[in-house]
């Protein structure tokens, strides 16, 4: 099964995400990964993305795809993937659809207000990365990591000033995929304010493995 997950930043597709690419046997893809992967490892899209992104460019809708394209062309893609981030805008969209047309697209529904109450309440650790929520997941002591003692801080992306400017560039940018998609009646749309492992079981009966 192929799937792309929509969504604001805080709506929880990378926890899902998470929990079905394990159930699912497939792979969970971002472009941020794909992009680190081919700069890392030196491949000739790798080079041509360094290279935009060192002057300071936007790397292309069409650079893009083809790097989408590389990655689900993989061994480990041929049960299915799941596409987290990708796409972002209509003509990433619209050229997906040319190299895939069989996909599922998954929203994530959820308000601004519980978006923001769970990306200010967010906190990981500075040494090993743990995430932690000061309602829903606090530490044992206040400030130090469970796992390394390390000290528990709140990122700058996390903070309300930042949140909402990341929530307006996702309206701009990736609400329109919303209504590109439902247009052509290939998009599911679940309640992203429940708790990760209830969404998961509404997803299992949506899409049977």
């Amino acid at each position: 099964m192929n799937f792309i997950f929509l969504g604001p930043p805080g709506a929880g597709k990378g926890s899902l995400a998470v929990k079905v690419a394990e159930d699912y046997k497939i792979p969970h893809i971002s472009t941020g990964d794909i992009f680190r992967a081919n700069i890392k490892n030196q491949t000739p899209l790798g080079v041509k993305v360094k290279a935009i992104i060192d002057s300071g460019s936007l790397v292309s809708d069409d650079l893009t795809c083809e790097l989408v394209k590389d990655r689900l062309a993989q061994d480990d893609c041929k049960n299915g993937f799941i596409l987290d981030g990708f796409p972002r805008t209509i003509p990433q969209a619209e050229m997906f659809t040319s190299i895939c047309p069989d996909v599922a697209v998954v929203n994530f529904q959820i308000s601004d207000e519980a978006v923001i109450k769970r990306l200010s309440t967010r906190r990981v650790c500075k040494a090993c990365g743990a995430n932690y929520n000061i309602l829903t997941l606090p530490p044992k002591k206040e400030g130090v990591c469970d796992k390394c003692g390390g000290e528990i801080i709140q990122r700058d992306d996390d903070k309300q000033e930042s949140i909402l400017h990341r929530m307006d560039v996702y309206r701009e940018q990736t609400e329109p995929l919303i209504k590109f998609y439902s247009d052509k009646g290939n998009i599911n749309n679940f309640d992203a304010s429940i708790e990760t492992a209830e969404l998961l079981k509404e997803f299992k009966k949506a899409f049977p493995a």
